[in-house]
C-alpha cells in the first residue's frame, strides 16, 4: 500500500546524479532524442514501456516529457543513463515504487541498441541500486526478467542480484501473460 501523498513517501530527486563505472543517471532532456529514437527500433522495448514502436520525433519527445513527472505521480524515479565521460545518452533506468510501507522498489533498465554489449547496463543497474540504498525507506529492489532474456539476467547477476524464483504468468506483455524470473537485492 502506498502512502496517501501520491506514493512518493517524501522521496526527492537526488542532488548528485547516481553513478557507477562509465555511466551516471540523470534527468531526461530533449537532447536525448536520438537515444530514444534508437530505443524505439528495438522490437522488445515498446512492449515493456510507454515508447511506441518505431516512434517518430514527436512520440519520442512526448516519451521524454512523460519521464519528468514519474516521481510527482508517485511512480518512482525515471533516469536517463548517460556516459560519465561526455554525457551522451545511452539508455534508461527506473527505480519504481512498489510498496513503500515494506521498503520494496522495482528496478528496470534498457540500453539503446547502438550502445549494447559494452557493460553499460550493468553499470547503470549498479548506479541505480546504490542510489536505492541512499533512500532510508528502501529495503529491497526487485527485478522481473523473462526467462529467455539471458543478457538481462547476466546484467542482474553481475550487479549482485540473486534469483529467487519463477513467477508463472506474472506480467502482461504485449497482450500475453509471461513468466518472469524474480531477482532481488537487499539493503547491505
Amino acid at each position: 500500500m502506498n502512502p496517501p501523498d501520491g506514493g512518493t513517501g517524501g522521496l526527492t530527486w537526488p542532488d548528485v546524479p547516481p553513478a557507477a563505472g562509465r555511466v551516471r543517471l540523470r534527468e531526461f532532456r530533449n537532447a536525448d532524442l536520438a537515444m530514444v529514437l534508437d530505443l524505439a527500433t528495438d522490437p522488445y522495448v515498446p512492449r515493456i514501456s510507454t515508447l511506441p514502436a518505431g516512434a517518430g520525433e514527436q512520440d519520442a519527445l512526448a516519451y521524454i516529457a512523460r519521464q519528468h513527472g514519474r516521481l510527482s505521480e508517485g511512480r518512482g524515479f525515471s533516469f536517463c543513463v548517460a556516459l560519465a565521460a561526455d554525457d551522451t545518452a545511452v539508455g534508461t533506468a527506473g527505480l519504481w515504487v512498489d510498496d513503500l510501507s515494506h521498503g520494496r522498489f522495482r528496478g528496470g533498465y534498457t540500453v539503446a541498441p547502438s550502445h549494447r554489449g559494452q557493460g553499460l547496463a550493468t553499470d547503470a543497474l549498479r548506479a541505480l541500486t546504490s542510489f536505492a540504498w541512499t533512500l532510508d525507506v528502501a529495503h529491497r529492489v526487485e527485478l522481473y526478467v523473462e526467462p529467455w532474456n539471458t543478457a538481462s539476467l547476466g546484467v542482474a547477476e553481475r550487479a549482485g542480484y540473486e534469483r529467487e524464483g519463477l513467477l508463472r504468468g506474472h506480467h502482461l506483455i504485449g497482450g500475453e501473460w509471461c513468466d518472469m524470473l524474480l531477482l532481488a537485492a537487499l539493503r547491505p
